[in-house]
C-alpha cells in the first residue's frame, strides 16, 4: 500500500514482501476473512523462499527485542503472547505450529521438517501470527525486517562457497 520495495529486486522476493505485508496487515486489524486470503496467497509463493525471508524477520526481531541475548523463557513469553492475542479471532490455533516458526527461526529445529508435518498453510499462518506480534512489541513496522531479511538472503546467494 504505498511502499516501495527495491526496483531491482526480482518479481518473487517482491512478491514476498507486499504478501507478508498484507498478511501482517490483515493479522493487525484481525480481519479473518482477509487474513486467510492472504496466507493462501502466501502459498502460492516459493514456500521455502517465504519461509527464509519470515526466519529471518523473526529471528532480526527477537535480537532486536532482547540485545542482551534471549532465553527460554523470553521464547515462552512470545509464544504466550501470539497465541493469546490470535485465538481472539482465529479460533482453533496451533500452539505447536507457533512454537515451531519460533524454534524454526532461530535454527533450534528444521523448518522443512516442521512444515512438512504442520502443514504449509498452518506454518505461514503461525509465522505471519509471530512477526505480527514481534512487530507489535517492537512498535515497528515490517518494511525495513522484509527489506533486510531479503538483502541478506540475496548477499548470502551471491558468496560463492569454496
Amino acid at each position: 500500500m504505498g511502499t516501495s520495495w527495491p526496483a531491482e529486486w526480482p518479481t518473487t522476493p517482491r512478491q514476498i514482501a507486499v504478501t507478508t505485508d498484507a498478511a501482517i496487515t490483515a493479522a493487525r486489524s484481525a480481519d479473518g476473512e482477509q487474513f486467510v486470503e492472504e496466507i493462501e496467497n502466501l502459498r502460492l509463493l516459493p514456500f521455502e523462499q517465504v519461509t527464509l525471508v519470515h526466519a529471518g524477520v523473526v529471528r532480526a526481531l527477537l535480537e532486536d527485542l532482547h540485545p542482551d541475548g534471549f532465553s527460554g523463557d523470553d521464547i515462552q513469553d512470545a509464544l504466550t503472547r501470539v497465541a493469546g492475542a490470535a485465538l481472539v479471532w482465529l479460533p482453533g490455533l496451533d500452539i505447536s505450529a507457533l512454537a515451531a516458526v519460533l524454534t524454526g527461526s532461530l535454527g533450534l529445529t528444521e523448518m522443512s521438517d516442521d512444515a512438512q508435518r504442520i502443514g504449509q498453510s498452518e506454518y505461514l499462518r503461525s509465522a505471519v501470527l509471530v512477526m505480527t506480534d514481534l512487530l507489535a512489541t517492537a512498535d515497528a513496522s515490517p518494511h525495513g525486517y522484509l527489506k533486510a531479511a531479503i538483502a541478506e538472503i540475496a548477499r548470502a546467494e551471491t558468496v560463492e562457497m569454496p
